[in-house]
């Protein structure tokens, strides 16, 4: 006789994964326990009927994962009870951050951020060019823009000059599509289109097409096309619940890859606590979430068709995954997108969280696909 357990593992990718090494970060690990002194066979038919076991990732890497444990061991199960679904409540971040009209940043925004890398290389040569100039004029080799030009009491180099104004562009950039956004949100507001109708035909499973008619009581003049798709990923585990699984307390110091409580935005169970980055431009305040929408960190795309009238099919996402999974640490989240490209506005979008079943087999995944978190580069 013994103890059956459900244990999540969850090494999630922080705003800025990039920046750091996954197999130095800790895993986060929970248990709940779902029944005891029973013996194996009693744990094979409780599992058989609870939500699948899923692995997407490995340890060394980013991880996310969820099996089942007898005395300590891992069940090595593959006969699931095919469409089991997780009935949980949303969790605050999809009330707030994933539900609802959303627009789309500026595509400067993008442009700035990526002129603005390239403006600290030609910096950081030109220091460097500038330490190394006596040494190449020492040896007959002509000096470029080392002449000096004054200013008020100071001489400064020419090459400082013409590179250190470089820095203004992007600035100057940010601000004006901050301004083309805000002014974007309020028009936005001032006529903010009706809610489509979603119809969901069958059952809604993680390895089967999905089948929907989506049906709008009004078309707009500026709607080039319209076109839906749904797509899978993981949310950002509960920042509370990452403390307690790495046993330390939510006021002390937070675990690698975390940084400390920001209070002007932050919010229980809104997110992680990594935002240690800007992921979404200027926005108008008073609405619920914002009016931008947040990429998942974790995310892949299913099919993609044209709007019609009639039933549509979309195809599951190329990887296997699990149905909607609904915890403190593990989140894996589908939802329905409807994507309307207007003249010259930008794409708007309609996002729709969707309840997802799970299949009959144990999903598993090599890696785990990472994608930036900033709002701008939005994967559609």
């Amino acid at each position: 006789m013994g103890s059956l357990e459900v244990q999540h593992l969850v090494k999630y990718p922080p705003f800025e994964a990039h920046r750091l090494v996954a197999s130095e970060l800790p895993i986060s690990k929970n248990n709940e326990l779902l029944a005891d002194d029973i013996d194996q066979q009693q744990a094979l038919e409780i599992v058989s009927k609870s939500i699948p076991s899923f692995k997407i990732g490995e340890k060394s890497s980013w991880l996310i994962e969820r099996r089942y444990l007898f005395d300590g061991n891992t069940i090595k199960h593959e006969v699931y009870d095919y469409g089991t679904e997780d009935e949980s409540e949303w969790p605050i971040i999809v009330e707030k951050q994933r539900r609802g009209w959303y627009l789309t940043p500026h595509p400067i925004h993008a442009t700035a951020r990526r002129f603005i890398n390239r403006v600290v290389y030609v910096l950081l040569f030109s220091l460097l060019y500038l330490f190394i100039e006596p040494l190449l004029n020492s040896i007959g080799v002509p000096g470029i823009g080392t002449e000096t030009v004054r200013i008020g009491l100071l001489d400064y180099p020419l090459l400082a000059l013409i590179v250190v104004p470089l820095f203004f562009i992007p600035l100057g950039l940010r601000v004006a599509a901050n301004f083309s956004d805000l002014q974007k949100q309020k028009r936005f507001l001032a006529d903010r289109p009706l809610i489509p109708e979603i119809e969901i035909i069958g059952d809604a499973i993680a390895d089967k097409n999905l089948k929907l008619k989506v049906k709008f009581d009004k078309i707009y003049d500026n709607w080039k096309s319209i076109s839906v798709y749904w797509r899978v990923g993981a949310l950002p585990p509960a920042r509370d619940a990452v403390f307690s699984a790495l046993n330390r307390t939510i006021e002390g110091q937070p675990p690698p890859g975390l940084t400390t409580k920001l209070p002007h935005h932050w919010e229980v169970g809104l997110d992680d606590g990594t935002g240690a980055g800007e992921d979404a431009p200027m926005q108008r305040q008073g609405v619920r979430g914002g009016l931008f929408l947040r990429p998942m960190r974790v995310m892949q795309s299913g099919g993609k068709v044209e709007h019609s009238e009639g039933e549509m099919v979309l195809n599951n996402p190329q990887n296997s995954w699990p149905g909607t999974t609904i915890t403190p640490l593990v989140r894996i989240h589908w939802e329905i997108v409807v994507q309307i490209e207007r003249e010259n506005e930008g794409p708007l979008l309609w996002v729709e969280p969707l309840r997802v079943k799970h299949s009959s087999e144990h999903v598993e995944q090599k890696t785990l696909m990472v994608n930036d978190g900033r709002t701008e580069s939005n994967i559609f």
